[in-house]
């Protein structure tokens, strides 16, 4: 770097360097009434001095964790899950567990109970271990009470998040310090002087400016960048994700955010004891959706003992109750299926692009709402081979060129797969599900005909081809990636 001197300073800058020979380290605030410039005129001549090579700034980031008003309530009463079996302490019907402790509290105890190993589920019956020491979950809570936690791990941090126990929130602070070459100028002693920007025709003809000392101008300066309007990079994949179905003769369908859990779970043969469909996962509404009655009893006699088509279903009593339970969708086949029950007759070729939710900690991979792509395709003849060739076409078109399939389980499909892409540099990822749509499925619904479906993940597929390592780039409003982001044809 070449040797920088007073010209080559603003006034803003000269005062800042002598606030900072005096200080030499400081933040923010202080800088700025050492210098009696605003905060913000002091960091950006603070800035524009480390660009010189005359002060060093640093930025530090460190986590705050406060208790959410549930996590107080929990610190108090102990987690749902500590409450059940501290006094549960035999094999107990699961209906009277309810009835102690309530259907929304039990409903949140009975996965975390399975999860940390606390209690078995037999025969519609809670079956309890020993009462188990405080976990790492219940330590945390407990020293975010008093005030002397020091960290979270990193698992306990995520769980508790998961459960609106905890916000985490970041505190940034900046650090000023002079450096040596600064140092040196401050030493040598600085000048402050009124600086003239523009020469004006009154300092021309007057001859004042022979006593005015002028800004340098620096010709190497690069000029102001000027970005163009664009659309924005993720809804521009969107655009494109959905022109290669329409090309490929697919209707586009929409569906209401609000589903019942007949169509987000039961008409998907998704048994109601499924670890999916627990609050932990799921985001359930006060309110209530009706059952449609036409399939009502189909769909029941197939989860009870698999209706009239050889299968077993999934036992036990199918409540309509819950089936009626609204949720916030979390998937978009919610809106294909319903749309398959509406039109039975073949063919039909159908695909959705559009938000769904999950209870999800938010970190580079995971947010609670996010984009999937949905399709079916429903005609006599179809096969599974038919769907693989569809997927790879799409792939392909998007813009990858190495697919594979992996074999795969889901409730409501089989044959099952999950699509992979080849990534230079990252291997095989895994962007979504497939398969054919189980009898169990299509036979409650009087669908005759093979259907083909499949969910993609679309963040994901986004994070690949614009190249991102963090899945929030696409929702947070940085400008300066917008701006740069590169304009491709559509």
């Amino acid at each position: 770097m070449a040797d920088v001197t007073q010209s080559d300073m603003t006034p803003n800058e000269k005062q800042v360097l002598l606030a900072m020979g005096d200080l030499e380290t400081t933040d923010p605030k202080e800088l700025s009434a050492a210098s009696c410039l605003s905060v913000e005129a002091a960091m950006q001549s603070a800035f524009l001095l480390e660009e010189k090579g005359l002060l060093q700034v640093s930025e530090f980031t460190t986590e705050k964790y406060n208790l959410t008003k549930e996590g107080e309530e929990y610190v108090s009463s102990g987690l749902p899950e500590r409450q059940v079996i501290e006094k549960v302490t035999s094999p107990t019907p699961i209906d009277a567990v309810k009835d102690e402790f309530g259907p929304k509290l039990v409903g949140i105890a009975l996965g975390w109970l399975r999860k940390k190993g606390w209690a078995q589920i037999e025969d519609g019956n809670l079956v309890p271990g020993d009462i188990p020491p405080p976990g790492d979950d219940e330590e945390t809570l407990a020293g975010l009470e008093a005030g002397t936690l020091t960290a979270i791990s990193k698992g306990v941090k995520k769980d508790l998040v998961k459960r609106n126990l905890i916000e985490v929130s970041e505190d940034k602070t900046r650090t000023i310090t002079i450096t040596e070459q600064g140092a040196v100028i401050f030493q040598a002693g600085i000048t402050l002087e009124e600086e003239v920007a523009q020469l004006t025709s009154d300092l021309i003809r007057t001859g004042s400016w022979k006593d005015k000392h002028l800004r340098a101008y620096n010709i190497d300066a690069p000029v102001q960048p000027v970005y163009g309007a664009k659309t924005h990079p993720y809804q521009r994949l969107i655009d494109e994700m959905r022109q290669i179905f329409l090309e490929m003769g697919f209707t586009e369908i929409k569906g209401e955010i609000i589903q019942s859990s007949f169509w987000n779970f039961d008409a998907l043969f998704q048994p109601q004891d499924h670890p999916a469909r627990d609050m932990q996962d799921t985001f359930y509404l006060d309110s209530t959706g009706d059952v449609p009655p036409e399939y009502t009893d189909s769909v029941a006699a197939m989860h009870e003992h698999g209706g009239d088509i050889d299968s077993k279903g999934w036992g036990g009593k199918w409540s309509r109750e819950q089936a009626k339970k609204n949720v916030l969708r979390t998937h978009t086949t919610a809106n294909t299926i319903k749309y398959l029950a509406d039109n039975p007759n073949p063919p039909v070729k159908a695909f959705c692009i559009d938000r769904a939710y999950r209870r999800e900690t938010i970190d580079p991979t995971h947010t609670p709402e996010f984009e999937q792509l949905e399709g079916v395709v429903m005609d006599e003849g179809m096969s599974f081979s038919n769907l693989l060739g569809l997927l790879r076409e799409f792939y392909h078109r998007v813009g990858f060129a190495d697919v594979r399939f992996r074999p795969a389980y889901f409730p409501y499909t089989e044959p099952s797969v999950e699509p992979e892409v080849y990534i230079e540099g990252m291997g095989w990822i895994e962007l979504g599900g497939a398969g054919v749509f189980r009898k169990e499925v299509t036979e409650p619904l009087g669908i005759k005909y093979p259907v083909l479906a499949w969910g993609l993940g679309v963040s994901r597929l986004a994070m690949l081809r614009l190249g991102l390592r963090d899945l929030r780039t696409l929702y947070q409003s940085d400008i300066d990636w917008l701006r740069k982001s590169p304009v491709c044809k559509v």
